[in-house]
């Protein structure tokens, strides 16, 4: 059989994903720390991009302007893209209330983050033993050799080089660095620099002096892990006092810190800055985005001048130009998105909006994008990594989307309720006969009238990280 070549047409589809849509998916995950530093990244690498400078607030328009109409917004954006895309005005469409009104009634910025937790640098624990060093009556060799047991200190703030090693180190004898680790301790956080959890209990107790009272000081230095493991009854035998003697003694013992150095952690907060506000006014929900900190983009005037140059120069003019119309475009879309989706939220979840985590209700992305018309994977990019803050604290929106279980009436209450609700239970407990999975069962069922296994009931619980029963449990 003879080979020969031949030409053949042949029509098929293929959907291929352009950097353009690649970029747009990237924006609709990314958190609002992310999303600033890429729009800023964008801002010094494009030169048809800039920052407009804020525009004078506009008159109020006329009620048919104000008439939403999805149809007449997108035409008269796709119309200005080529010139403007000012974030001010897309956000007043985005909101729940009129434009003028929202800086006047709702202050997002003051009333829902304070501003010690924005702006105030938290000092590390090396930082604040040195600043007390230095203003100690310690001589200049003492000095030295207290540097050389900051330096040796864990991030909780315990001793991490013996006696003799410091002694070494600093070429001093042992009684000398034991004096100056003596007043290195009750510096503040008074128990730093200790060795152990009793020898920094034992600290915090001398400094308030209580160190004459011989069954304290035994309890610390001998029985910690006793207490620890609630074994109550040789302890009441040992030193021959009853349950209400020993309690006072715990109470006491709970008061001290044996982590002084934990709240100076090395690693710097996470503030988190909500992507929404939720705010109830009268008998609706005013939602909000927060544009706190984001630019107003705009293309750059470059755009209008007259281009000329080799055909690389003009090819790399024209794929700036539409990177910059794409990217607003993009920012345009992600938001009118992230507001469509907690719109739909606050319609389904409206009892926990109203009462409390203990009313939120079993939800799937899949009711969500129905609602709004929009794919589920959309719905779950855009939830992710953003958080709300509604009436009853700051959550993440993919807390919003949980499994459901079903009560007796046909009805359905949400895991997170239920999780919630086993919470309540437990921290009002007895400690001497705490409540066993079973009868947490039987209290679910009572207050939310739905049947719920034993092994469902422990799942919950250690999700929650709360140990058994047998192990709440206070030995007498």
């Amino acid at each position: 059989m003879a080979l020969e070549l031949r030409q053949q047409l042949k029509l098929s589809q293929q959907l291929v994903m352009t950097p353009q849509l690649q970029q747009a998916i990237r924006l609709l995950q990314l958190s609002r720390v992310d999303l600033l530093e890429t729009v800023q990244q964008e801002l010094m690498e494009n030169p048809f991009l800039e920052e407009s400078a804020p525009q004078p607030e506009a008159p109020a328009p006329s009620e048919q302007e104000d008439r939403p109409n999805d149809i007449r917004e997108d035409a008269a954006y796709d119309g200005e893209l080529a010139r403007n895309a000012d974030w001010e005005d897309y956000l007043g469409e985005f909101a729940s209330t009129p434009k003028g009104s929202q800086s006047q009634e709702f202050d997002v910025g003051d009333d829902m983050t304070p501003f010690e937790g924005r702006y105030a640098e938290k000092p590390s624990l090396d930082g604040h033993l040195r600043w007390q060093l230095r203003l100690s009556s310690l001589t200049e060799r003492q000095q030295e050799i207290g540097e050389a047991i900051i330096g040796n200190l864990s991030s909780v703030g315990y001793l991490q080089a013996s006696v003799d090693e410091l002694a070494a180190m600093t070429q001093a004898t042992p009684d000398e660095v034991r004096a100056v680790l003596e007043r290195v301790q009750q510096f503040d956080p008074v128990g730093v620099a200790a060795r152990d959890a009793s020898e920094c209990l034992m600290v915090q107790i001398r400094n308030l002096g209580y160190e004459r009272d011989p069954v304290l000081v035994s309890l610390v230095t001998e029985h910690l892990e006793d207490l620890e493991a609630k074994r109550y009854k040789p302890l009441l035998r040992k030193f021959k006092i009853d349950m209400a003697d020993l309690q006072e003694y715990l109470e006491l013992i709970q008061t001290l810190d044996p982590f002084p150095g934990a709240s100076f952690g090395n690693s710097e907060p996470t503030y988190v800055s909500p992507d929404v506000y939720v705010y109830k006014s009268g008998k609706d929900f005013v939602i909000m985005l927060n544009d706190e900190g984001l630019p107003h983009l705009q293309l750059s005037e470059l755009n209008d001048l007259p281009l000329s140059g080799s055909d690389k120069e003009m090819e790399y003019c024209a794929e700036k130009k539409r990177a910059a119309s794409w990217l607003i475009k993009s920012l345009y879309q992600r938001q009118k998105t992230l507001y469509k989706v907690v719109e739909s939220i606050v319609r389904h979840q409206r009892p926990f909006f109203e009462e409390g985590v203990t009313k939120l209700g079993p939800l799937i992305l899949k009711e969500i994008a129905e609602d709004i018309g929009m794919h589920e994977s959309t719905v779950s990019r855009i939830t992710t990594n953003k958080f709300v803050a509604t009436p009853h604290g700051i959550f993440e929106l993919k807390f919003f989307f949980n499994s459901g279980l079903t009560v007796d009436d046909g009805s359905a209450v949400g895991s997170e309720s239920v999780k919630a609700l086993i919470k309540k239970f437990i921290s009002e407990e007895d400690p001497k006969a705490p409540l066993s999975d079973e009868k947490l069962g039987e209290m679910l069922k009572e207050h939310l009238k739905v049947t719920i296994a034993r092994r469902t009931v422990a799942k919950y619980r250690m999700a929650l990280n709360i140990a058994s029963s047998s192990k709440r449990k206070a030995h007498f």
